[in-house]
Parts: C-alpha cells; structure tokens; sequence
C-alpha cells in the first residue's frame, strides 16, 4: 500500500508542477491544491511556476500568498503557514536534507512553521526544523537555519537579526494579481 501511495503522490506532484502550475488560472490551481495539500486556507493565493514535494504535508493558512517559483518542501516532515502570510518569489522552505556528519549520507529533517504575519522575501532559504516567529521578516537571500523570534527582521547566511517589527500588525493579504 505504501508503494501506490508513493506513486499516486509522485504522480500528483509531477501534474501540479509541470503541468497546472504553469496555468494562468487561478481558479484551476486552486482546486487542484484544495484537494492536494493537506490544507489550503480561504483566499490563499499560490502563483503559477511554484513548486510542491509531498503536498499533503504542506498546510496554508488565510490569505496566504505564495508568489512565483516558490519551493514547499513537505517530503517527510510537515510545513505550517500561518495567516497572512507572503511569501516572496523563488523562496524555498525545506523540510528534509542530509547529515553532513553521517558516514553513509542518511537524511535529516524537521517540521517548519511559518507563523502569522511573517514574510519571507525573495529568494530567501528556510532550512528544515526552523519555527519562523510571527510577524518575523526574512530579508531577500536570507539563509534560516535557526529559530527566528516574533517580529525580528533577518538577514545575511547565516541569518541574523537586524532590526524589529512593529508588533500591533493587523493587515489582511488580498493579493491576486491577473493572469499569474
């Protein structure tokens, strides 16, 4: 069983994203992904070209939007996005990588949450086993291999807290722009 389980999984990555993510329409995605992540909150916004490894263990919040060329890692550990939450293009969250101190290469991973009101920006990395804290800013290339705390704002390989947020956030996304 656990073997059709891995095709049917494999099969449902490989259509979303080599073939529906590369639709403009938004509508078509987004039934695709209310059936194939483990979650998918209201008015969440994924954009054409991202990418998804085990869907059903990526779980979207409220008015989360997802822009372009994203990567959502979800092989063997779960990734939790809270509400309101942007994510930047070509962003990568991780759950799943290797043990450099492993003699035969074994893996070594962990779950990531992503809390409310956070924003990971362009190109930013999350590694796995991270918690990034809400209202938290991921500047652009950031490399997160550590617990980031409420409202710092991140940057720099590795990252490291350069400034604070305002903590009173109340902002809703609503970010769908035409045909992507």
């Amino acid at each position: 069983m656990r073997s059709l389980n891995l095709i049917g999984g494999s099969i449902s990555a490989w259509c979303y994203n080599e073939v529906l993510g590369h639709i403009p329409s938004r509508t078509l995605r987004r039934i695709f992904l209310g059936w194939y992540l483990g979650s998918l909150g209201n008015n969440t916004n994924v954009q054409m070209h991202c990418r998804f490894l085990h869907g059903r263990n990526v779980h979207l919040g409220n008015r989360v939007v997802v822009n372009f060329g994203t990567l959502l890692d979800g092989r063997r550990h779960e990734i939790t996005i809270g509400s309101n939450v942007s994510i930047g293009p070509k962003a990568t969250v991780l759950t799943l990588g290797h043990d450099p101190a492993s003699a035969d290469f074994s893996d070594k991973g962990g779950a990531v949450v992503i809390k409310d009101h956070a924003w990971l920006a362009y190109g930013s990395i999350v590694l796995p086993g991270t918690t990034i804290g809400e209202g938290a800013i991921v500047a652009a290339g950031t490399v997160v291999s550590k617990d980031v705390e409420p409202y710092n704002i991140m940057a720099g390989n590795p990252a490291r807290c350069i400034g604070q947020r305002p903590n009173d956030l109340h902002y809703e996304l609503d970010y769908r722009p035409f045909l992507i």
